[in-house]
C-alpha cells in the first residue's frame, strides 16, 4: 500500500474520532455550566478549551471571555480555528476523497453526507437552543461511519490503518480529559474527595460516554480512584487506555503479518501494552496521575509518529 494512501486512511479516522470526542466534551461542559454560577461556568468552558489544546487560539480572538456561545461556536464552526469540528470534517472528507478507491461506497457516502449535513448546520452561529441538535448530529454521523466501516470494509491493511487512527486519537482524548480534571476543573487540591470532586468525576465520565457503564459496574458509587482505574485500566470499556491499546496491538499484529515484519512502532506498542497490563491503580496514583498521563501522552504521540515513519506516510 502506498504511504500516501495509508496516511489518508489514518488521518481520515483520526479527524472523525476527534470530531466526535469534541462534541462529547462540549456536551459535558454545557451540562456542567448549566448548574453553576457565571464564574464557575466560565471555568468549565475554559477547561473544555484547554482540554482541546485551543486555549492560545481562543484567547487570541476572544481574550478570557469564556462564555458558552463564544466557546462552542469557536470550537465547532469558527473559520479562523483549524481545530474546529467543521474544519476537521472538511479535512476528513478531503482525506476520504484522496483514498476513494480504497474505501467502500458506504464509507465514502457517510463521510460525504456528514460533511454536507454539518456544513449546513454550522453555516450560521449556534445558539444554546440549537447546540443539542448539532452535537446529536455529530455523534449520530460518527456512529453511522463506524457501522459502515465495520459492516463493509475488508479486514486488510486499509482497515487496520483506519483502526490505528481511531484508537490513537481516542486514547489521546481520554488521557487529556483525565489530566485536565485535576489541573483545571478543581479549584484547589483541598477539594479532592469533596462533593465537588465527585461531581467533576461524574462529568469526566459523561464526556467519555462512560457514566452508565461505570455505575453499572460499581453499583452507582462515585469514587475518584475507581473512576481513574476504570478509564485507565479496565479493558472492557471501549474508551479506556487499556482497551485502546489492546485494539492497537491487534491491528498492528495484523499489519506485521501482512508486511512480513515488525518495525520500531511495534516495540513501542508492546512495551506500553505490557506496562498497562501490569499496572495497578495504586501504582498510578503513587506515581501521580498527572505524571502518569503526561508520560502516556508523550508515548502515544511517539507511537503515532513512529507508525508514520515505519509505513512511509507522505504528508
Amino acid at each position: 500500500m502506498l504511504g500516501r494512501s495509508a496516511n489518508g486512511i489514518f488521518w481520515l479516522f483520526r479527524y472523525l474520532e476527534r470530531a466526535e470526542n469534541t462534541a462529547r466534551l462540549i456536551e459535558a461542559g454545557f451540562r456542567m455550566a448549566l448548574t453553576r454560577d457565571s464564574k464557575d461556568a466560565s471555568d468549565e468552558w475554559r477547561s473544555v478549551v484547554i482540554t482541546l489544546g485551543q486555549q492560545a487560539a481562543f484567547e487570541a480572538k476572544h481574550g478570557t471571555d469564556y462564555t458558552g456561545p463564544h466557546v462552542f461556536n469557536f470550537v465547532l464552526r469558527d473559520k479562523d480555528n483549524p481545530g474546529a469540528v467543521l474544519a476537521m470534517v472538511e479535512q476528513a472528507r478531503s482525506s476520504a476523497r484522496s483514498v476513494r478507491t480504497g474505501i467502500t461506497r458506504e464509507v465514502w457516502e457517510t463521510v460525504n453526507d456528514t460533511w454536507m449535513i454539518l456544513r449546513e448546520m454550522l453555516a450560521r452561529p449556534i445558539t444554546e437552543t440549537r447546540l443539542g441538535d448539532v452535537l446529536d448530529t455529530i455523534r449520530r454521523q460518527s456512529t453511522q461511519l463506524r457501522g459502515a466501516l465495520e459492516g463493509t470494509m475488508l479486514r486488510n491493511e486499509i482497515y487496520n490503518f483506519a483502526r490505528l487512527g481511531t484508537f490513537i486519537e481516542r486514547a489521546d482524548n481520554t488521557a487529556r480529559i483525565l489530566d485536565v480534571k485535576y489541573y483545571v476543573l478543581l479549584p484547589s487540591l483541598s477539594y479532592v474527595g469533596s462533593s465537588l470532586d465527585n461531581v467533576q468525576w461524574e462529568n469526566v465520565l459523561r464526556s467519555l460516554a462512560g457514566e452508565r457503564a461505570y455505575r453499572w459496574l460499581n453499583a452507582g458509587r462515585m469514587e475518584a480512584k475507581g473512576i481513574a482505574e476504570f478509564l485507565i485500566l479496565d479493558g472492557r470499556f471501549p474508551r479506556s487506555l487499556a482497551y485502546c491499546y489492546a485494539k492497537l496491538q491487534s491491528n498492528m499484529a495484523q499489519l506485521a503479518r501482512e508486511y512480513g515484519h515488525e518495525a520500531a512502532s511495534h516495540e513501542i506498542l508492546r512495551d506500553t501494552c505490557t506496562r498497562l497490563h501490569t499496572l495497578s491503580i495504586e501504582s498510578v496514583l503513587e506515581q501521580g496521575l498527572h505524571q502518569f498521563i503526561a508520560d502516556f501522552i508523550a508515548v502515544n504521540t511517539r507511537l503515532a509518529l513512529e507508525i508514520q515513519r515505519d509505513y512511509r506516510f507522505i504528508e
